[in-house]
């Protein structure tokens, strides 16, 4: 599952900027679109660190996080290609949106399984 999860966060970085400079390439503001790659890349980015320092955590953390990522990438993606795909009056909604659900979601069950996994672990 780990390997998917890599794979997941390359695609999932690349696919989103790509989809996100489409959508934005009448936009005059340069400096616009940087912040926005920026902050559209951000869940993968953070999704990729976590990736490295997973060896230290429990199995259940690990498995929590890969199941994040590929939620969180197919879940982005899926919505961003969604905004391509059926033109909306404001397309930039759904690319400010989705990167808060992801923090969300990564800050609530990586963290709640770590808790979860240290409290049943045996004590010794």
């Amino acid at each position: 599952m780990r390997a998917a999860a890599r794979v997941a966060v390359v695609v999932g970085a690349i696919g989103a900027v790509a989809l996100m400079l489409y959508i934005g390439r009448r936009n005059q503001h340069y400096w616009l679109l940087v912040m926005f790659v920026v902050w559209d890349a951000a869940p993968f980015l953070a999704l990729g660190f976590a990736d490295l320092y997973a060896t230290r955590w429990s199995a259940a953390t690990r498995a929590t996080l890969y199941i994040v990522t590929l939620v969180v990438t197919v879940v982005s993606l899926g919505s961003y290609v969604d905004v391509v795909v059926r033109p909306r009056p404001q397309p930039a909604a759904m690319f400010l949106i989705m990167p808060v659900v992801s923090w969300l979601l990564m800050a609530t069950a990586v963290p709640m399984t770590a808790y979860l996994s240290r409290k049943q672990s045996p004590r010794r």
